[in-house]
């Protein structure tokens, strides 16, 4: 196996998704400046560079209005799944009754083994080495880096928000907005309350259909024949 080979092996969701990620944000960004200009035609401005277009409040505030809900979402979502249950998802720990099947004990005896096995060849991660503070971070690092995410693109979707919002009101000779008078108003907050509400029942609707619904090969999906009442967390 060639060295590429290996490396998109080892690697190649988070190569796909980036990947994606990347086709999507440059379409993002280059029909976006497209629609702003036009809008900036109509009420007879010039138009944005594709330098201006980056730092432009419409660009910043579309952007940042998804990745907020994205990290806010899933944020909430790995800390919920630590201690709420739901019963044959394959989104969900096993509920304490299911874990004290004997094949289930099995698995995870196994499952211990194959850590026992990989420590003992690379080592613990150095938070848990160091302990104390340390090793608390690093226990619910996942859940403060997506919330910590979650706060900052919250902040730049506002910034983003408010600036195409004065953007707007400057073609009708509106008086500017402060930053807060436009966190406060309806519009901000009807815009993430869009998001959110998305976000959420789409996280809703995978845990219940993970019960009732496969996909074979996918680590999302229970095993084709597994019984819906099978908790495969």
């Amino acid at each position: 196996m060639t060295k590429l080979k290996k490396i998109f092996k080892n690697n190649g969701l988070s190569i796909v998704m980036f990947s994606l990620f990347l086709v999507f944000i440059l379409s993002q960004f280059f029909i976006g400046r497209v629609d702003f200009n036009e809008d900036l035609e109509r009420h007879g401005r010039p138009p944005v560079t594709m330098s201006e277009y980056l730092s432009s409040g419409h660009f910043i505030e579309a952007t940042f209005e998804n990745w907020e809900s994205e990290f806010f979402q899933m944020g909430l979502y790995v800390i919920l799944t630590a201690f709420l249950y739901q019963r044959g998802s394959s989104e969900s720990n096993k509920l304490p009754e299911e874990k004290q099947d004997p094949y289930e004990s099995q698995i995870e005896e196994l499952e211990e083994a194959q850590k026992k096995a990989l420590l003992a060849r690379e080592g613990h991660p150095w938070p848990l080495k160091a302990g104390g503070v340390w090793k608390f971070l690093y226990s619910y690092s996942l859940s403060i880096t997506l919330l910590v995410l979650f706060f900052i693109s919250w902040f730049l979707q506002g910034y983003g928000g408010w600036k195409n919002e004065n953007l707007e009101r400057s073609f009708y000779n509106e008086a500017p907005l402060e930053f807060l008078e436009f966190f406060a108003s309806s519009k901000f907050w009807f815009q993430t309350m869009q998001n959110w509400q998305s976000e959420f029942v789409s996280v809703a609707l995978l845990v219940v259909f993970s019960i009732y619904l496969r996909q074979k090969g996918s680590s999302q999906s229970k095993d084709v024949d597994a019984p819906h009442s099978m908790t495969e967390g």
